[in-house]
């Protein structure tokens, strides 16, 4: 069951640059930073209300986030939704017709498993489900 918006994540050349950027736009703090080896990516969190926004810095050309720059530019990447049990909703979600990307999470960010339902069945939104590691 999707239990709320986690956070909404931002593709960007230079997360300094965005932090920066974002610190002043939205008032806010600067929640974290985070290098996730295994995505290529160095992440920024802040908190807004009960979700956070998330900036996503590629750390080498073949990531997935460098290709999405690549071909997009800058902007909005993905929609995060925490769920409560990540395993049975993706057994759900596949069995109703949605295309996963991960058929079983991984490790992410901000102490979170998570997976990737694929655009191509979500109207060209790249969803990530996530849910806090136990």
């Amino acid at each position: 069951m999707f239990c709320k918006i986690e956070h909404i994540g931002i593709a960007v050349k230079n997360l300094e640059a965005a932090n920066s950027m974002f610190q002043e736009l939205a008032n806010a703090h600067l929640l974290k930073v985070e290098l996730v080896e295994s995505e290529g990516v160095k992440t920024s969190f802040f908190k807004i209300g009960e979700s956070k926004i998330e900036f996503l810095e590629a750390t080498h050309p073949e990531s997935s986030i460098a290709k999405f720059i690549e071909k997009n530019g800058e902007g909005m990447h993905h929609i995060a939704f925490e769920v409560d049990d990540i395993f049975s909703e993706l057994e759900r979600l596949k069995n109703i017709g949605f295309q996963l990307i991960n058929e079983v999470p991984k490790n992410g960010a901000d102490n979170k498993i998570i997976a990737f339902l694929h655009p191509k069945s979500t109207n060209r939104v790249l969803i990530e489900l996530c849910q806090e590691k136990k």
